[in-house]
């Protein structure tokens, strides 16, 4: 079983990059749809059944698939090295993880409101939450790579950091596009 280890993990890191792909691009797709709903018919219509037919296949076709197998993988991982768990830094990702899934969750509530034209968001709001994937990103990676219980304590200030830069070019950004409008 050993002899499968690296396979397992390499195509835990392949379903964790796809995974990640679309908690990058679905808050992207509600953007347009909550903005889509400002639009008069017939561009609202024709708008909101391309964009909600784009949000839906990437959600069920790539998303949550890939939301199965990275956690599917990375089960076969701890099965075949169950000491990795006691590690401080896998417990600390792990937490992580968790934060991830409830990512996941959330943004399947948004979908599914979506879907029935329930607009609880707006744009600005979403492109906020959109930053959510990529802060645990940062944080797991960090956590992975340095493998030290007091260095990822870096890692997570830089999440931090990057948060902050975050939300000042996003008010940048959004006093450019209001100038612009």
């Amino acid at each position: 079983m050993e002899d499968y280890y690296l396979y397992f993990k390499a195509l835990h890191l392949i379903f964790i990059v796809t995974w990640f792909a679309g908690l990058f691009y679905i808050p992207r797709l509600f953007v347009y749809q909550i903005e889509a709903h400002q639009e008069q018919e017939p561009v609202k219509s024709i708008l909101l059944k391309q964009l909600q037919l784009m949000t839906r296949r990437l959600w069920y076709i790539i998303s949550w698939p890939s939301a199965v197998l990275a956690t599917s993988f990375a089960l076969c991982l701890i099965f075949i090295n169950p000491a990795i768990i006691e590690a401080q830094w896998m417990q600390v990702k792990l937490g992580f993880v968790v934060l991830l899934f409830i990512y996941h969750i959330k943004t399947h509530y948004i979908f599914k409101e979506l879907e029935n034209d329930i607009i609880k968001w707006t744009s600005n709001g979403m492109r906020l939450y959109n930053e959510g994937a990529t802060l645990i990103l940062f944080a797991v990676i960090f956590l992975v790579i340095l493998k030290s219980a007091i260095n990822w304590i870096y890692g997570v200030v830089g999440i931090f950091l990057l948060a902050a830069v975050l939300m000042i070019l996003f008010k940048i950004y959004k006093r450019y596009r209001d100038q612009k409008a």
